[in-house]
């Protein structure tokens, strides 16, 4: 190889440009053969820093040094030959290469000088993927995907929970447990009052659909009665939320029916499908009813609000403390409608889930839903907001298995308990299991 170590004394009297010149002519023939190497150490240069051609490494270095105003001093008089493996030996025979081949002080960027170049360089980089994203265009498979999914989604949810008036009415387990069991908004729980209560324990959601005619969903049933709920009688919120839980079902059920690919699967991987990720959708779902202002579920227009306190007289804050960070941790991506409905179908057509029997099919089908989401994010969520946006969705896919899990560990400890199976009802028996004796 060349020697570029230059050890060769140099003369003071001569001027600081002339000695700039002579190295600059010389790497200047280095690089015409293609070699490009450290005026300092002979490393690999990555271009010219400061008037010199040098690597990374020594770059830093004569920064660092330049603006700590550093002196160092030689052991052995100033006369260390720098190569690559020694630079870190003698910082003062390694800045006074640095000074020999011309690097210039007054070249040195200030703080201010770097944090505008920093910020032009994002500039132009937002510029280079928005011309990016011009190219890249949602194909009119992808968008009509999107459009199905959309309208399914608003034909099967309804943020006002409008008809959802057959239920059991959640109730106080004590006189002085209103403050635990209830929301203390002034918009809690008012739902002792509805109109339409059931308030029969076997009402419409008790006595609900199977999966085995998992594709009819069941009409509610009317009651013209309005029974009043006493002041404080002795059951929990947990009938409330099992009649809840089964309305959301049924709502989930509606949802995937609608989508096209799930349709033309085998009935028994349908189901396999559903009985596995209904509980993620219905945590994804009541995503838009939750409030980041007080970490709670609104229901019916605001009328009606559901706090953890009012979940846990069913599950424990194992469950619920995880939920209420992955609610929020949801809520601040701010998902477009879009993004939220891909993410739910793909949430659907997952084909690890137990059961079922055409996996490469539905694997297909949740690549097709993959690539539609993450084109979507390219052509309509720029940064900042769609900033690693698609693994954090994947990563919020996860945490939906883990909720997934402990819910099925909370439900089977729940069901054991004696009376408690009254209070379900057969269509949360079929999709989440029986009890075990």
């Amino acid at each position: 190889m060349t020697d570029v170590r230059m050890d060769s004394p140099v003369n003071n009297n001569n001027n600081s440009s002339s000695s700039a010149f002579c190295v600059d002519a010389h790497m200047q023939d280095l690089s015409r053969g293609g070699v490009r190497v450290c005026g300092v150490c002979g490393d690999h240069a990555t271009g010219y820093h400061f008037n010199a051609m040098t690597c990374e490494g020594c770059k830093g270095f004569f920064r660092r040094s330049m603006k700590r105003d550093a002196t160092y001093t030689c052991p052995l008089g100033g006369h260390c030959t720098i190569t690559k493996d020694n630079r870190r030996h003698c910082q003062a025979c390694r800045l006074k290469r640095c000074t020999e081949i011309g690097m210039m002080k007054e070249l040195i960027m200030t703080e201010e000088e770097m944090q505008r170049k920093k910020e032009m360089m994002l500039k132009r980089k937002m510029e280079c993927d928005g011309s990016e994203r011009v190219r890249l265009q949602l194909s009119d498979e992808q968008d009509h995907l999107i459009t199905d999914l959309i309208e399914g989604h608003r034909k099967t949810y309804d943020d006002t929970y409008s008809d959802f008036s057959e239920f059991r009415p959640p109730v106080r387990k004590s006189d002085n447990s209103s403050e635990e069991g209830f929301c203390s908004s002034p918009m809690g729980l008012h739902l002792e009052k509805s109109n339409s209560t059931c308030s029969s324990p076997t009402s419409a959601l008790s006595v609900g659909m199977s999966l085995g005619n998992i594709f009819s969903i069941l009409p509610m049933c009317t009651d013209d009665g309005s029974d009043e709920v006493t002041a404080n009688p002795p059951l929990t919120m947990l009938p409330h939320l099992a009649d809840l839980v089964s309305y959301s079902i049924q709502k989930v059920i509606g949802f995937a029916k609608i989508i096209p690919e799930f349709k033309e699967l085998h009935t028994e991987d349908q189901i396999a499908l559903l009985k596995s990720s209904v509980i993620e959708i219905i945590i994804l779902r009541s995503n838009q009813s939750f409030s980041l202002e007080d970490n709670s579920w609104t229901c019916g227009s605001n009328e009606f609000k559901y706090c953890i306190t009012d979940v846990t007289q069913g599950h424990s804050m194992e469950l619920m403390e995880p939920l209420v960070k992955f609610q929020v941790g949801l809520k601040k991506l701010n998902l477009h409608e879009a993004e939220h409905v891909l993410l739910m179908a793909i949430c659907i057509f997952s084909p690890d889930r137990p059961g079922v029997t055409d996996r490469d099919r539905v694997e297909a089908c949740q690549e097709r839903l993959s690539e539609t989401l993450r084109t979507y994010i390219s052509c309509h969520h720029p940064p900042p907001g769609g900033h690693l946006l698609y693994p954090k969705m994947v990563q919020k896919l996860a945490d939906l298995r883990n909720l997934n899990e402990e819910h099925s560990k909370q439900y089977l400890e729940i069901s054991r308990k004696e009376g408690v199976v009254d209070d379900l009802t057969p269509l949360l028996v079929e999709v989440f299991g029986s009890p075990l004796p």
